[in-house]
């Protein structure tokens, strides 16, 4: 049963023509996929409404990410997916081009950083900047060595603010979020965070798609990053209860979602 779904939001979610798709928790936990998502994003493709997977979660490239939902069967290519690691490459090049990094990363992140034109440095006692990042390769020895860069003046870069990770066991595991606080109680830096909940990556977004802000909608199951997003954007907010976020989480939060649905299959109601 939706929460809070009435006839005014039934109307203006039918005048959206782009619309921002979270990933975990909201079209898949783990790898399977959240019932109704594939028939959602085929009635936009039928509709020809353009769709964003936006994803805070940098551990894979966007690559990585067209192939594994091609695999569950979601129509998309490249273009209609943008990470937080892509976000941040593009705010370095904006920073420096060709800036030298050490990266608190997965090697699929290192190599999308790569391909936009910066020097991976594991080893250097010296770099330009810090990237923190979902590491699901992270070692003890990585956050002493951030830690020694940070102190020596390396510049500080977040790709995303996530504390934790939704799973399918509803276990979750820490995120790019509390990864920096490790590094910040041991250094007193704080990093420049890229992802959601900044507007960097609508800026990108709307670069590509030049729509106004009152037909564009985010749909995720996060308050502090894809609601939080949306109010900062100034565009629609529909909040799935499919991941991280519950009810009562929703009725404490400063972020105040439009619309609040169990799943995105409700969406097909409509749609």
């Amino acid at each position: 049963m939706s929460f809070q779904l009435n006839q005014l939001s039934i109307d203006k979610l039918k005048k959206i023509r782009l619309f921002l798709l979270d990933l975990d928790g909201t079209v898949y936990l783990d790898d399977l996929l959240i019932p109704g998502v594939r028939e959602f994003v085929l009635e936009l493709k039928k509709k020809e409404i353009p769709y964003i997977f936006l994803t805070n979660n940098s551990s894979r490239s966007a690559n990585e990410y067209v192939s594994k939902l091609n695999n569950l069967g979601i129509p998309l290519s490249h273009d209609n997916v943008l990470t937080s690691g892509q976000a941040t490459a593009i705010y370095l090049a904006e920073k420096k081009k060709n800036a030298s990094l050490f990266v608190l990363g997965t090697d699929s992140l290192k190599k999308e950083l790569m391909d936009y034109g910066f020097l991976i440095e594991d080893g250097s006692d010296r770099v330009d900047y810090v990237i923190a990042a979902f590491d699901t390769e992270l070692s003890y020895q990585k956050l002493v060595k951030a830690c020694r860069l940070l102190d020596d003046g390396a510049g500080f870069i977040a790709t995303n603010p996530d504390l934790v990770c939704p799973r399918l066991d509803k276990h979750y595991i820490p995120d790019c979020g509390s990864i920096c606080l490790l590094l910040e109680n041991a250094t007193g830096r704080q990093p420049v965070f890229i992802g959601k909940p900044h507007t960097k990556m609508i800026e990108i977004i709307r670069k590509k798609f030049p729509v106004s802000p009152d037909k564009i909608a985010i749909v995720g199951d996060r308050l502090y990053t894809d609601i939080a997003l949306g109010c900062n954007a100034g565009i629609m907010t529909v909040c799935v209860l499919s991941g991280e976020s519950t009810l009562q989480d929703i009725s404490k939060s400063a972020y105040k979602p439009d619309i609040v649905i169990d799943s995105i299959n409700i969406l097909n109601e409509i749609f």
